[in-house]
């Protein structure tokens, strides 16, 4: 399909809405981050959501996209999941995902 040439990489910040703050929502976002091999970062905010941004082809993207709407962590109930400032980059801006506090 793509040939020799390398997947387009894409990045998208994320918002996660519902009971996501004490339920690991952070550990196991950055463990299924790292397993499809994306890039970037989760932290709660002080209105009790999970912001982020992800970056890698858009595909893997996508299949993060679905998980932080409709998985999550198992305890955690998702009300629902937005997306904004996606689009094409060059370069990964970070170098593994990370939680962030």
């Amino acid at each position: 399909m793509a040939g020799n040439k390398k997947s387009a990489l894409i990045t998208s910040d994320f918002e996660v809405f519902g009971k996501v703050q004490g339920v690991f929502f952070r550990k196991h976002t950055q463990k299924k981050a790292s397993d499809l091999g994306l890039k970037g970062w989760v932290m709660n905010t002080p209105h009790g959501t999970v912001v982020g941004q992800v970056q890698g082809p858009q595909a893997t993207v996508d299949d993060m996209k679905v998980w932080l709407q409709k998985i999550g962590s198992p305890k955690s109930k998702i009300d629902k999941a937005t997306f904004r400032n996606e689009g094409p980059i060059n370069n990964y801006a970070f170098r593994t995902f990370e939680i962030r506090r």
